[in-house]
This record gives C-alpha cells, sequence and structure tokens, in this order.
C-alpha cells in the first residue's frame, strides 16, 4: 500500500520468517529468547511479542524495566528478563514478575534485600557473567562470592546464567570468541556445583546462533535478526527487514545553478536543479549524518541522494531526472532498500538507524 504520511510498516510475516530461519538453526530443545527491547528495535514491542509467543517463543528480554512492565500491561505473559536492571526499580520487578539480571555484587545483595521484604521465595533471577566484554557481569573470580550469597538465601533462585559474546560476527576474532565460550562453561559449571542445581545457561546472541552451535547450551537469544538483518551479505539474504519507513514529496523545488538548498547553505547548486522536500528529520530519527549527499531514498526505483543539513523535521533529496511528483511515496528503507545500506554508506549500522525511528513516526501494523 503506497504511503500517504511518514509511516513505520511493520511486517508480522516478515517476523515470523526470520524467527523460523533462526529457529531452524538450533536444536529443537534449545529454548529460544527473543531481544525486543528499545520498541523492538524501534518497532513496536507489544505487538511483536504477542505474534512471537504465537509461535512458541520461550522468554523475552528487555533492557530496562520500563520496558517489561509496558509488556506485561500489553497483555504479555511470557518470562520477561531484565538485562540492565536498576535498584531503584526492584519492587516492580517483582510486582510485575519479571525476571532480573543480576551482574553485580551491588545489584545481588539489594535484589535478594528485596524479595526478603516481599516474602518471596525462589524468586527466578538470571546471573550475568563478564567474559570480555566488559560491560555488565561479574568477573569469573566473584564465583565463590555469588554461591555464598545464594547458599544463604531461599528468597532467590537462578533460572539462569548467561554472558554476551563481543565479536561473534567477526571471523577475525574466532579465537577470542572461543576464549569467551570456554570461559562461560567454567564459570557457570563452578557455580552450577556450588548451587546444586540446573539453571539455563545461554550465551549466543544472532551471529552466535549461526556461527557457533556449539555454544548454543540451552537457550539461545536473537535481536538484530528477528528485525530482518545478520551481520553479513549472506545472512542478510535469507532475512526479510520487519520494518519499511516510508514518506512522501511535500514539496517540489526548481534550484538554479549557484543557489543553496537548507541550513548554513551546505548544499550549492552546481547547475540547475530539481529538489524535494520530505515531512521527516533527525527528530524522527534520519539524524544528521544522513545528509550531504551520505546516503539515499528511493523514489519510484529509482535513488535520490539527501542533500544539505537534515533538519529537525524535513530533509530535501536532489531529484534531478527521476520522474516523480509531490504527493508521491519516498522509502528510506525496508524490503527493496536495506537498513544497513542506508546506514553504512553514512558510516553507522542498520541497529542504530532502526532504533532511533521516533515515536512520533506513525507505526502501522502488517499482517
Amino acid at each position: 500500500m503506497k504511503a500517504s504520511e511518514t509511516v513505520l510498516e511493520i511486517d508480522l510475516k516478515a517476523l515470523e520468517h526470520n524467527y523460523r530461519y533462526l529457529a531452524s538453526k538450533v536444536n529443537s530443545q534449545v529454548k529460544k529468547l527473543a531481544v525486543i527491547k528499545a520498541f523492538a528495535y524501534g518497532s513496536d514491542s507489544v505487538a511483536l511479542a504477542k505474534r512471537l509467543e504465537k509461535l512458541e517463543v520461550d522468554y523475552f528480554a528487555v533492557a530496562y524495566t520500563k520496558e517489561g512492565v509496558a509488556l506485561r500491561d500489553g497483555g504479555v505473559t511470557k518470562p520477561i528478563l531484565v538485562l540492565h536492571p536498576q535498584s531503584a526499580h526492584f519492587q516492580e520487578i517483582i510486582d510485575r514478575c519479571l525476571t532480573p539480571s543480576i551482574y553485580s555484587d551491588f545489584v545481588l545483595t539489594h535484589f535478594i534485600a528485596s524479595a526478603e521484604a516481599n516474602n518471596q521465595q525462589h524468586y527466578p533471577i538470571h546471573l550475568k557473567l563478564n567474559t570480555g566484554l566488559n560491560r555488565l557481569g561479574f568477573d569469573p573470580d566473584e564465583a565463590p562470592l555469588i554461591i555464598e550469597k545464594l547458599q544463604q538465601t531461599s528468597s532467590i533462585k537462578v533460572d539462569g546464567i548467561f554472558s554476551h559474546l563481543a565479536a561473534s560476527e567477526d571471523p577475525e576474532e574466532k579465537e577470542f570468541t572461543t576464549s569467551q565460550i570456554n570461559t562461560f562453561k567454567k564459570v557457570s559449571e563452578d557455580i552450577i556445583a556450588g548451587i546444586g542445581y540446573q539453571p539455563l545457561k545461554h550465551l549466543c546472541n544472532t551471529s552466535g546462533i549461526l556461527n557457533y552451535p556449539e555454544a548454543h547450551f540451552d537457550m539461545v537469544r536473537t535481536g538484530i535478526g528477528l528485525y530482518g538483518y545478520g551481520n553479513s551479505d549472506e545472512i542478510d539474504k535469507q532475512l526479510i527487514p520487519v520494518g519499511t519507513l516510508k514518506t512522501i514529496i511535500s514539496q517540489i523545488h526548481h534550484i538554479k545553478e549557484g543557489e543553496s538548498v537548507g541550513y548554513n547553505r551546505k548544499f550549492k547548486a552546481e547547475k540547475d536543479t530539481k529538489t524535494a522536500t520530505l515531512p521527516l528529520g533527525h527528530a524522527d530519527g534520519i539524524n544528521r549524518i544522513y545528509g550531504k549527499q551520505k546516503t539515499n531514498v528511493s523514489i519510484n526505483g529509482h535513488l535520490a541522494p539527501i542533500i544539505g543539513n537534515v533538519c529537525m523535521d524535513m530533509i530535501m533529496i536532489d531529484i534531478s531526472g527521476i520522474n516523480c511528483k509531490e504527493g508521491d511515496e519516498v522509502i528510506l528503507f525496508g524490503k527493496e532498500k536495506s537498513a544497513e545500506e542506508f546506514a553504512h554508506n553514512a558510516g553507522t549500522i542498520s541497529y542504530e538507524l532502526i532504533t532511533s525511528v521516533s515515536q512520533r513516526v506513525k507505526r502501522k501494523i502488517i499482517e
């Protein structure tokens, strides 16, 4: 359907295709966790979670407590792992039956206190281990401390142990990734021996699923792959972008040689030029890095570069030689024009582009 305004179309059939493709890469006994943080990578977290529940996904993950609360309020019932919980939100986590990632002694101590204050027994947590990403997580030498504290309380129970691969998409970092896998195996087994029961172990992200089958363990996590991007051209061909960002031409201008376009006159016409103004800008997630002819959009099957500085609410494009008119549809990224291509041309990545789409952009669910 042609756009009549700026809209992000969200294709649930594409989501289903991507989920089934990634699920086909793991043993049927391995559980699947869908990462739907940041509004499901800039789309619609509740709509996607509900479709994934129908596909029998086992677990969800979000970054922050607020995101998990939004899923619960939207009717999502499967377990939800909060990857970066803050102690100020522990009561909300317990009230909404969310599962916190426990990544430090501070977080462990304070969550035990919250669980005990709420008379909890065996409240589920996941332990986050730092195996080399050096972002969040217990260091390997803290395993005895973890075990000691867990043995002293019955208020919480370890439902999962996990870590995060730093470079699973990079073949040049295979040695480092293998060392992460081995560290995770050793430390997680030490903790399991100390607590006396077997929680879920999970390590692989999307690229880990595809490149390190030996590290699938009990559960795998997929984020970017669900949305149609696989960190390589080969895998991208197997996936379908879920989101398509569309807009329309608001106005067409005929710029004479020597005239300029936009703020600070960052585009100056070297010849007579036809331009179009589009109704979206950096307040909608099309940041200033995409201006000055770094990347382009698609109109009626033709590419048109973004010119000059991106404005807060508008961008201008060069449509010289393109047969188009005011009101015509413009595609920034989607199935026919990859977000990875759009982003790469400007020196960034698809993750940043798709998660930046502002909440003022209308979302349209395509069944």
